[in-house]
């Protein structure tokens, strides 16, 4: 089965945000250290985001429907561009970039290890549980502004008595600006 890119060039994609019982966040290390990020991945032709979400889920860490309950979504799809030097420009339809309805799950149950044998090409080999605001941080650079408005979106479900303050490193990693209320493309 094959991606969803929409007529803009713009790859169909969930992200997930798992959230342990201290509020804590799940961020793991692409295989190969190529970086920090949340688990993620494509929608492909015929499935829902939702059917999407409980995939990537087992494939990328070996998590099932049973170990998580679904706390919120974004209301939207939120986007990104890729820069210029990760667009495959040999593959069509072109994939300038991707839209992503982002998940926020709670973990039912402690879990004792995440597996990231479940497919032949796992996305992770390391994972830790972070504060809130650590992936903005820690995720390749142009990811970051979705990762801002997908923790700004779904904050008041993940944290109702409010989010937590932005760190000191904030401005420096977000290229200087302060958080706005949540935005999305659609």
């Amino acid at each position: 089965m094959s991606d969803v890119i929409d007529r803009d060039g713009f790859r169909a994609n969930v992200g997930i945000v798992l959230m342990d019982s201290a509020g804590q966040l799940f961020l793991g290390r692409r295989a190969g250290g190529k970086g920090w990020q949340f688990p993620q991945g494509g929608v492909r032709q015929g499935e829902s985001p939702e059917q999407s979400l409980y995939r990537e889920l087992h494939e990328e860490i070996g998590l099932t429907p049973d170990d998580v309950e679904m706390v919120g979504q974004t209301e939207r799809w939120l986007r990104y561009r890729l820069p210029n030097r990760y667009v495959r420009r040999d593959k069509q339809p072109l994939c300038i970039g991707q839209k992503q309805r982002w998940f926020l799950l709670r973990l039912k149950r402690p879990v004792e290890a995440f597996r990231f044998d479940t497919t032949g090409e796992p996305e992770f080999d390391r994972w830790r549980w972070v504060d809130y605001w650590q992936p903005v941080r820690e995720v390749i650079y142009f990811k970051r502004p979705v990762y801002v408005r997908a923790l700004q979106e779904l904050g008041p479900l993940a944290r109702p008595q409010g989010l937590p303050p932005y760190p000191a490193w904030w401005g420096s990693r977000t290229r200087g600006k302060a958080p706005t209320a949540a935005r999305a493309a659609s």
